[in-house]
């Protein structure tokens, strides 16, 4: 299966995640007065970590994310801060869905959520974007390009979010807390080239640091686009989002072209100029303008990092599907690409050793 039919459409709410309908709907008559008359609750397939469901009602559609049930990681899944810093940057004038309300009491449904805006518009299951006009193909490419761009330019402090997260010392934080992710949870096992990776990420560092609020998982199918046009309506998906070095968050975006098309749709292997993307050195030169950088040196770490996280993500997946407690119904069969994702991370970092600053 393609990540399309993976996780494309709704569903009935899958048994692991049902919840007391009613005390939702009591919730939010008390709390979202736009949600008026009967509810209709919907699961989408989509969501790896934090089960996500459309509610529809008499008058308007929401959506609802909510923590999964059972026992979690210790600080994933964190549903207030995704409201948090969704509610913040839409104020500021960036594409998110409106914040309609966020319940921190287990007792309504069995775990925290938050409630937002349900924003219509188009949803690209892969960068190749196949539905466009070949022409117009550029424009979507350039669109990702700015706003991710428009994030890194914000000002945490100004945004009231310079408490979002630690600042300094970025990817010796974030290798220890998914080295430590990857370590404590044992249903997945470990594999040889994240233990590798454990040792030379840290001692491979670049010099200098930056803080930025960082999205964390941005790519094509984590954000809506306009039902015509070639632009943003909303980015989704913030849970992975903190203060970090935007680097790493562009860095992980661009990771699209090195990914094989069967982990998230990845445009390795690709023509992409039969196909009319923009190439892989052409964005990075537009981002790089746009955030006012001469270029990026260090690269190859920063893929070699980027990959070794993506591969913690999927070790997770793969645990909470042998617990029974995964997201999505197809938990097992991403699962499957964790040792390819440890492998391509740690090339990366061999590649990085030969080729210096790239």
């Amino acid at each position: 299966m393609n990540v399309e039919q993976l996780n494309a459409g709704l569903s009935e709410v899958r048994e692991a995640h049902r919840f007391d309908e009613g005390a939702l709907r009591a919730w939010l008559r008390d709390h979202v007065p736009e949600a008026e008359g009967e509810l209709t609750v919907r699961q989408f397939r989509g969501g790896q970590s934090n089960p996500t469901f459309r509610l529809d009602t008499a008058g308007r559609s929401f959506v609802m994310r909510r923590k999964p049930p059972g026992v979690t990681v210790p600080g994933a899944h964190a549903v207030d801060r995704e409201a948090r810093v969704i509610g913040a940057l839409g104020k500021a004038g960036f594409p998110v869905p409106r914040i309609y309300g966020l319940c921190t009491d287990d007792a309504v449904i069995g775990s925290w959520f938050y409630v937002m805006e349900c924003v219509e518009g188009r949803v690209f299951w892969n960068a190749r974007f196949e539905s466009v006009a070949v022409e117009e193909r550029p424009a979507y490419f350039d669109a990702m390009n700015a706003t991710l761009a428009q994030l890194h330019n914000f000002d945490p402090a100004a945004l009231g979010l310079d408490d979002f997260g630690k600042k300094g010392n970025y990817f010796d934080r974030q290798i220890a807390r998914w080295s430590r992710q990857y370590l404590s949870d044992e249903a997945a096992g470990r594999d040889a080239n994240m233990d590798r990776l454990i040792e030379w990420l840290p001692a491979n560092i670049p010099p200098g640091d930056e803080s930025r609020i960082v999205h964390g998982d941005y790519r094509a199918d984590n954000m809506v686009f306009h039902p015509v046009e070639p632009r943003i309506a909303a980015v989704l998906d913030w849970e992975l989002s903190t203060l970090g070095h935007p680097l790493a968050d562009f860095v992980n975006h661009i990771m699209m072209y090195r990914l094989p098309p069967a982990i998230l749709s990845g445009l390795r292997g690709v023509d992409i100029a039969a196909s009319n993307l923009m190439p892989e050195q052409d964005y990075i030169a537009a981002y790089c303008r746009r955030t006012g950088r001469d270029g990026i040196d260090h690269i190859g770490f920063y893929r070699a990092f980027a990959l070794f996280r993506l591969a913690a993500i999927y070790h997770g997946i793969k645990a909470r599907a042998l617990r029974g407690t995964a997201a999505s119904a197809h938990a097992e069969e991403l699962a499957a690409h964790y040792p390819l994702l440890a492998q391509l991370a740690w090339s990366e970092a061999e590649a990085a050793l030969t080729k210096g600053n790239d």
